[in-house]
């Protein structure tokens, strides 16, 4: 039912781009709201973008604006974080997630952890310098 595969993970040099996708249900992408989120050994888990499926309105952690892209290919009922001009620190196990962006009477889309229900299982990015 709440099902999120993300792929797309590897290994790679400071400077690089990777582009890692989330694949969901119907079910889960019916959730509107899909958003990235990644954690770094040792440290808390923090999001990195978000995307409402609806408009593709999107917003980013300060941490990747300008070097990382969410996009959404809705036939697919797929998410995409593409990474460019890599950092070590980016090094990380990326998640995506899902919510409904309406809940509770209001409107929410952010890479924040509020009310994401659905969870994939992760896929490892690491940046060496």
């Amino acid at each position: 039912q709440g099902q999120l595969v993300e792929a797309g993970g590897g290994s790679g040099q400071a400077g690089g781009s990777l582009r890692l996708s989330c694949a969901a249900s119907d079910y889960t992408y019916s959730h509107n709201c899909m958003a990235w989120f990644r954690q770094a050994r040792g440290k808390q888990r923090e999001g990195v973008a978000a995307i409402y499926t609806g408009t593709a309105q999107t917003t980013y952690a300060d941490s990747v604006k300008g070097r990382f892209t969410i996009s959404q290919d809705n036939a697919k009922n797929t998410v995409y974080l593409q990474m460019s001009s890599q950092k070590p620190e980016d090094t990380a196990m990326y998640y995506c997630a899902a919510r409904s962006a309406s809940l509770h009477g209001s409107w929410f889309c952010q890479p924040r952890e509020i009310d994401f229900a659905y969870w994939g299982q992760g896929t490892l990015v690491t940046v060496s310098s």
